[in-house]
């Protein structure tokens, strides 16, 4: 959020229309017959489970799992399986997709030759068609058919389905963080399997700093985390100041440069011990900027600027993507919330210094781009996930799509941010404008939230995230007065707002 002093506030987005929506299906399945035919009696010690995770009416996207399920490796895998419709292959991850006729085959990529005993993996394509989207009912690997028990798949509906992938993690548990990276539109482990991130923002690192009051706002002990843990989470959000990163503009040398950085390293390490995936966000920026929803007039990184500036945020995502380069379990989210369209008084105008950068209408201030800062991190040699937030604070997301940068990895999600008080806060506008961006990227929601204290909005949102797979992250767990901007907890014991309550339940009761 945008934060004045040490509370969050956040302006109303203007959101153009845009695409219609589309529709979420999952289908858990075990083959029983090969494809093609198998010599009679033959079976493989495998399971194969098949989902749809997003259903459009002329498309969808298909996710389908191989378990070895005996005692030795399924070496040089390749799967079969056919269509009974005239479903088309568009483009595959994490596998060599190719289709003759109704027969769809996937052979092994370089990186994951070997299925070992027990473990499992992921492969994941797009396809057309038109008709019925029956699901197939039969696969083999290497030829021989897989045991079990098959059931069929469900047809599209009109709306996001509540229903979650079989693959999806939702909660925490004790141990390292997976290593994260991008398949299609989801976000997904070492093994190919679909991790749903559910979290919580942790504000104070881009603030306290700067105010000379310290590094965070309350305790970042296991005490602590443990507490966040105990609702479920997989996943923190911390933000970042770079002032208090790159040791500049006079801040306390206490509580920045090397002293700053060590201090967020080891609140990282903690956090993946405890099995959370840790998003790293660029908060608060340099730039003197004075202009339409301007939050402060000084040129140093006390608020939230319309854009980053290149003097400062490139040297920053060199520094930061140096530092986790090689830890896939920490995302990259390069710039909290951009307002560019406040600036430029226009939405192309804003759109094109989103993504290009330099001189910008009425900046007064180089201005560091999305492609800049990617450029940035890919240029160390890190291939950690990068978030991407649209404009009007994160909350427009209608040409995200049209001006993504180009990535080299590929691994790249678009970031969302839902509050009640944004323009795009109805599942109409979810579905038109929200959805279409999600069934062609990861969409993780960096923030979400309601500023009255309660969860009505939490409770007509979550669902409508959930049913289309994405993940998403609650602001804020610290104990402001929930009135003055939404926070989780009165307590670091982990005890709920009436805001809180409600995220906590429906974390819950997805555990």
């Amino acid at each position: 959020m945008r934060l004045r002093a040490m509370r969050p506030h956040t302006q109303l987005a203007a959101v153009a229309a845009a695409l219609g929506g589309f529709t979420a299906a999952v289908v858990p399945l075990t083959a029983t017959a090969a494809t093609p035919t198998p010599a009679a009696g033959a079976s493989a010690a495998c399971s194969v489970s098949y989902a749809v995770s997003n259903d459009w009416g002329t498309g969808f996207t298909a996710a389908i799992t191989i378990t070895d399920t005996g005692t030795a490796a399924l070496a040089s895998w390749s799967l079969g399986y056919g269509y009974s419709g005239n479903q088309t292959l568009q483009s595959g991850w994490n596998g060599t997709w190719s289709q003759a006729g109704s027969a769809v085959t996937v052979t092994a990529p370089s990186w994951a030759t070997t299925i070992t005993p027990g473990a499992s993996y992921t492969t994941d394509a797009n396809f057309g068609y038109s008709g019925v989207n029956t699901a197939p009912t039969s696969f083999t690997v290497n030829g021989v058919a897989c045991g079990g028990s098959a059931s069929p798949s469900s047809s599209p509906s009109t709306s996001p389905s509540t229903s979650g992938s079989p693959t999806s993690s939702p909660t925490g548990s004790p141990g390292a963080a997976p290593a994260l990276h991008v398949s299609g539109n989801h976000l997904v482990d070492a093994s190919g399997r679909t991790v749903t991130l559910r979290g919580v923002d942790r504000s104070g690192s881009e603030f306290a700093c700067v105010q000379n009051t310290g590094i965070f706002d309350g305790p970042v002990d296991q005490t602590s985390v443990s507490a966040m843990t105990s609702w479920h989470i997989n996943a923190v959000r911390v933000p970042l100041n770079e002032d208090c990163w790159l040791g500049t503009n006079g801040v306390n040398p206490a509580y920045s440069g090397t002293d700053y950085i060590a201090a967020i390293k080891t609140y990282v390490a903690l956090l993946e011990r405890n099995g959370l995936n840790v998003i790293l966000d660029l908060h608060w920026t340099d730039g003197a900027y004075t202009g339409n929803s301007s939050g402060c007039s000084g040129a140093t990184a006390v608020c939230q600027k319309p854009m980053p500036d290149a003097a400062g945020a490139v040297p920053f995502w060199t520094s930061v993507a140096s530092t986790f380069k090689g830890d896939n379990a920490v995302v990259f989210d390069l710039f909290n919330e951009p307002y560019p369209d406040r600036a430029t008084g226009s939405e192309t105008g804003g759109w094109t210094c989103w993504r290009d950068g330099g001189t910008c209408p009425g900046i007064g201030y180089t201005v560091a781009g999305m492609q800049s800062l990617d450029n940035a991190v890919r240029g160390t040699g890190a291939t950690n996930v990068v978030m991407l937030g649209g404009l009007a604070y994160s909350n427009d997301l209608t040409q995200w799509l049209a001006y993504e940068p180009s990535d080299p990895t590929g691994n790249i999600a678009a970031s969302w941010h839902s509050y009640n008080f944004n323009a795009c806060s109805s599942s109409s506008c979810w579905n038109a404008q929200i959805a279409p961006v999600a069934a062609k990227v990861p969409l993780v929601t960096g923030e979400l939230g309601e500023n009255d204290c309660a969860h009505g909005y939490l409770d007509s949102l979550l669902p409508w995230l959930d049913g289309i797979g994405a993940s998403y992250l609650a602001w804020t767990w610290n104990t402001w007065d929930c009135s003055s901007g939404p926070a989780l907890i009165s307590a670091y014991d982990g005890t709920p707002t009436g805001f809180g309550a409600g995220y906590k339940a429906h974390l819950a009761a997805l555990s």
